[in-house]
């Protein structure tokens, strides 16, 4: 018995040591990529002009996405004119996201750039990073602008049954599936 309880604190010393170990080089295998910053995906995601999260003040808290109401419109029950008005917000945001996207993807390999060659400088990087910021909230301002449109298109039930169908009508506290919780919107629809 002595030998086992042994055996299993030398097992959890030796995952501990190797969580640690891991801990400590959160980067390792990162320095191959063609932009450091970013990986392949993140790269595919900007370009593409996917969202990435960048909604999530909207999506969970009851202001749709055009994307996934245009992939559920019929479980929504979308008039002809709600779904013209969405594919319209989703044409947006996408033109928009996808420029955006394009920037900080090429902005980021020019920073990588900078510091790969040596030539990273105080005035270049806070110019960069400058730029990058204003680029980043360009593109999450065309997702969650699309979100906010999205609250003049639908109404209430399509508004919950959308939250529904997304998952986001738990009775975890602070949530609230009924229609009441809404925060009253105009509509563009007749």
């Amino acid at each position: 018995m002595k030998q086992f309880s042994t055996s299993c604190i030398a097992i959890v010393v030796l995952l501990a040591f190797a969580s640690a170990c891991a801990a400590d080089m959160p980067y390792a295998g990162q320095q191959s990529r063609t932009i450091k910053a970013l990986s392949d995906q993140e790269v595919a995601d900007y370009v593409e002009g996917r969202g990435m999260g960048s909604s999530k003040a909207a999506e969970l808290n009851h202001y749709p996405g055009p994307m996934h109401v245009i992939a559920d419109s019929s479980r929504l029950g979308l008039t002809d004119q709600q779904k013209a008005e969405t594919q319209s917000v989703f044409d947006a945001m996408s033109i928009a996201a996808k420029r955006s996207g394009a920037a900080i993807v090429a902005k980021e390999a020019e920073l990588d750039a900078l510091y790969a060659s040596g030539q990273a400088a105080p005035d270049s990087i806070r110019e960069l990073v400058s730029e990058l910021a204003r680029l980043q909230a360009e593109f999450r301002y065309a997702h969650l602008s699309a979100h906010l449109a999205m609250r003049t298109i639908l109404t209430p039930e399509q508004i919950a049954r959308y939250d529904e169908m997304r998952g986001y009508t738990s009775t975890a506290p602070g949530s609230s599936p009924s229609t009441e919780a809404l925060p009253s919107h105009q509509h563009m629809h007749r």
